[in-house]
């Protein structure tokens, strides 16, 4: 059925062809685009890190792993500009990048370079976005650990599977339960037919101590570093405060589109969109029963297909957490890799159109997001400067850039603090400044107690100017700043004033009361 192994496509050649693939695509965008939202959050973040300060504790952030990560490139390298930061989650995404096509290519009937392409152009459409890429290549290397566990379940590999799934956790704590479900079905599946009970109970002990030691970094960090077993802690508390892990969006399904209101380009999108939202739920189920059906008959069965099977499922959270292309591309990799397996063992007649058709439609879905791609296709691109390094960016990004430059000029110079929220956190590490409040990105409601110490925060900082971006979120009006964090918009109304001519009526600026004070932001 197949071939020798010493026909396939190397190692060496899967992980080079990789590292090539992930090169030419930052030489095609790593210049273009920047969002002061999402992506600024993630830099900020790496900037504080650099400078010693430490995530969770010292400012809101996601999990330590992936900011000691950029950090340690980025100060190899002595850059701290988005460039850099880029260029540390591209060497992210070649790990995951070389995984996903490894497993495809060791399940493939014969060598074929054709097909690996195609999956490579299929994998890598979905990897958007680009700071998000952490989040995708832990994905990819949840599958890649239990198939290897699948393909030979020794007590080693028990341990290592759970060594693995508790290092994920460390870039994230959401990959981490992922995983533990993950591993948990795999780890059931594998006891099918099998009489050896007790075994199983060592193996499945050996990989509980390989999770806990792959968490060290964080229970270390918890008992070593002052104030963050608390802040860890409250972090948790939190998420089970809001009973929510995001802000929720309705799930596009297909049949929920309104025709007659968008282009047949954004139709055709949308249709393909909800599709692939049905999908990973229906393979998730599907693939389960039949990985399943086979091990009870004693049949062969991918070990990629089996890994992507049981992750499947607890990916669909993560996807219909926030039903939207972004998260849509973060939850999409073991139906991906599941789909591109199970293909790879089929005959020519199966695989090829199949293949095509996932390629085609993956494309269509997320080419129109990739930014290179959108500069090229509205041709309103333009450059300007970003951490001494010139990057191509649409008009509203130059626009909002500039007015931050301009109010930092005049209100906040020479290093003085400001304060731009709900959004905007890249605006801190755009001119290199702490941010007064520890909540960079103010989505979510706040209790009293906790606004009050933001206030004490803000207090102490003296920001020079203060932004609000008054803007509903997901048009929601009770997640506007005034809403969600009531006390402290009072405080900024009793302490500064806004100005009149502000260029744009969502953009409230704030400057400190003061008599000599210009109030015109357009006087010098």
């Amino acid at each position: 059925m197949h071939q020798p192994q010493e026909n396939k496509l190397s190692v060496f050649q899967i992980l080079v062809f990789s590292s090539l693939v992930v090169f030419v695509l930052f030489l095609w965008q790593g210049h273009k685009g920047f969002s002061l939202w999402d992506e600024g959050f993630l830099w900020y973040g790496v900037q504080r890190v650099m400078l010693g300060e430490v995530p969770i504790r010292d400012f809101m952030s996601y999990d330590p792993g992936r900011y000691y990560w950029s950090a340690t490139l980025m100060r190899l390298w002595g850059d701290n500009g988005i460039v850099a930061l880029r260029g540390s989650v591209a060497i992210f995404q070649v790990m995951g990048l070389f995984v996903a096509l490894l497993l495809i290519a060791r399940n493939a009937r014969t060598p074929n370079f054709p097909y690996l392409l195609l999956s490579t152009i299929t994998l890598v459409a979905w990897m958007y976005p680009r700071h998000k890429l952490f989040d995708i290549s832990l994905s990819i290397l949840l599958i890649g650990v239990l198939a290897f566990l699948v393909q030979n379940p020794t007590r080693r590999r028990y341990f290592f599977t759970g060594l693995c799934v508790g290092l994920v956790a460390v870039f994230g704590r959401n990959h981490g339960v992922y995983g533990v479900l993950g591993s948990l079905g795999v780890m059931i599946w594998l006891t099918i037919r099998q009489a050896d009970k007790p075994e199983f109970i060592k193996r499945a002990m050996l990989w509980a101590i390989g999770v806990a030691i792959g968490y060290v970094p964080i229970l270390l960090m918890v008992l070593l570093v002052p104030g963050f077993a608390s802040a860890f802690w409250e972090s948790l508390l939190f998420f089970l405060e809001i009973k929510a892990t995001n802000l929720t969006l309705p799930v596009p399904w297909p049949w929920r589109l309104d025709f007659d209101s968008i282009s047949v380009g954004k139709t055709i999108r949308g249709v393909l969109a909800g599709l692939f939202f049905i999908a990973i739920v229906v393979f998730g189920i599907l693939a389960t029963i039949w990985v399943t059906q086979q091990k009870f008959h004693k049949r062969a069965v991918p070990s990629a297909l089996v890994a992507a099977a049981f992750l499947a499922l607890p990916y669909a959270h993560y996807a219909y957490s926030r039903a939207d292309v972004s998260h849509l591309a973060k939850s999409i990799f073991p139906l991906l890799i599941g789909c591109l397996v199970l293909l790879a063992t089929k005959p020519a007649k199966i695989k090829w159109p199949l293949a095509l058709v996932l390629c085609g439609s993956s494309l269509l879905v997320m080419v129109h997001f990739h930014p290179a791609w959108q500069c090229r296709a509205s041709k309103q691109c333009v450059n300007i400067v970003i951490s001494d390094t010139e990057v191509s960016v649409d008009a509203r990004t130059a626009s909002e850039i500039a007015l931050l430059k301009k109010l930092a000029a005049k209100y906040a110079p020479d290093g003085q603090s400001f304060i731009t929220t709900p959004f905007w956190p890249g605006a801190y590490p755009l001119f290199e400044r702490k941010s007064p409040m520890w909540e960079i990105y103010a989505l979510f409601s706040r209790s009293e107690s906790f606004q009050q110490l933001e206030i004490e925060r803000i207090k102490v900082a003296n920001p020079g100017f203060i932004l609000i971006f008054d803007f509903p979120l997901d048009g929601r009006e009770e997640l506007r700043f005034h809403n969600t964090h009531a006390l402290i918009h009072r405080y900024i109304l009793d302490n500064f004033e806004m100005l009149p001519d502000s260029p744009n009526p969502t953009y409230q600026i704030y400057t400190v009361k003061k008599t000599t004070q210009s109030k015109h932001f357009g006087s010098r």
